[in-house]
């Protein structure tokens, strides 16, 4: 009886120190993300012309996120407004190949290509940059902030501790 009362104790702090650890790592950090435009395809003419909006629906972008623009061939990269975006107007404006491009604040920014007809052919980037998003698990406000990293080394050290007291504990009743 008494190794069945052990086991089910155990099992209660297993699960306990899961619960912590979970509700630990619920913690919210998200910072800056390298991103090559299009992954595989890189700046290119896309093969359907929503290929750049749909890559982009897929991310969550953030201040501080750099952007990869890399083609070889016949192509430019110019920032350009919605306007200028969403009529594919050609601007003076470019630059040539690779471009790294961090946004210097939150917000939309529209890119184009201005060569022959790839913007209306789906060679365009809109992109929405968002505020970074800190969050942090504390006990209590007095107290600092405690990172998820800090917290699941916490929440392992005690699972492994209790499962070796109760290791103990059942050897020591056998």
């Amino acid at each position: 009886m008494g190794s069945r009362m052990n086991m089910i104790i155990g099992c209660l702090i297993v699960v306990v120190a899961l619960v912590h650890i979970n509700g630990a790592s619920a913690a919210t950090v998200t910072s800056a993300g390298d991103y090559k435009v299009g992954d595989s395809l890189g700046w290119d003419v896309p093969p359907n012309t929503s290929y750049y909006a749909d890559w982009a629906s897929t991310q969550t972008f953030f201040l501080g996120d750099k952007f990869f623009f890399n083609w070889t061939g016949t192509h430019n990269l110019a920032e350009v407004s919605k306007a200028d975006y969403d009529n594919c107007t050609k601007v003076s404006s470019y630059i040539g190949s690779p471009v790294t491009y961090t946004p210097p604040s939150t917000g939309s920014y529209y890119f184009i290509c201005t060569v022959n007809d790839h913007c209306e052919r789906g060679q365009k980037l809109a992109l929405t940059i968002s505020a970074p998003n800190f969050t942090t698990v504390s006990e209590s406000p007095a107290e600092p902030p405690i990172s998820s990293a800090s917290s699941l080394t916490i929440g392992a050290l005690f699972a492994v501790l209790s499962t070796a007291a109760i290791s103990f504990q059942t050897y020591m009743m056998i």
